[in-house]
């Protein structure tokens, strides 16, 4: 029986770990939970939100613009993010309309596609 997801990984270049850290640490506030040590040469770093987990994880020479393959945060206050994401230079893309969610997408500075939405009252 599956109980709950656990993680989500996405992956940046190997050595972009600082940048990674300012964008999902800093800019969007998620916290950093340590990563086990004998998993630590493998680079990358850990999330955490809500009780799940989410693994910043190394990967060279992907093209992660390509791919629909994303994590989608709700968020309570879609315009505050909309405007502090295009503050520091992400593109937002509106996303197709669902019903009871309003939502945008954008690419974070790797090129992850990231979902984020509200759910309308």
């Amino acid at each position: 029986m599956l109980l709950k997801i656990h993680h989500a990984q996405i992956t940046i270049p190997r050595g972009a770990e600082d940048e990674a850290r300012e964008f999902y640490c800093d800019c969007l506030g998620l916290k950093e939970v340590p990563k086990p040590e004998s998993l630590q040469a493998r680079g990358g770093f850990w999330l955490e939100l809500g009780g799940q987990q989410i693994h910043i994880g190394v990967e060279d020479d992907f093209d992660r613009a390509k791919t629909k393959a994303h994590i989608a945060y709700e968020v309570d206050n879609l315009e505050f993010w909309r405007n502090r994401l295009e503050t520091v230079g992400i593109k937002i893309k509106e996303g197709i309309p669902i019903p009871n969610y309003g939502r945008f997408e954008f690419r974070d500075p790797f090129g992850n596609r990231v979902e984020f939405l509200k759910k309308l009252t």
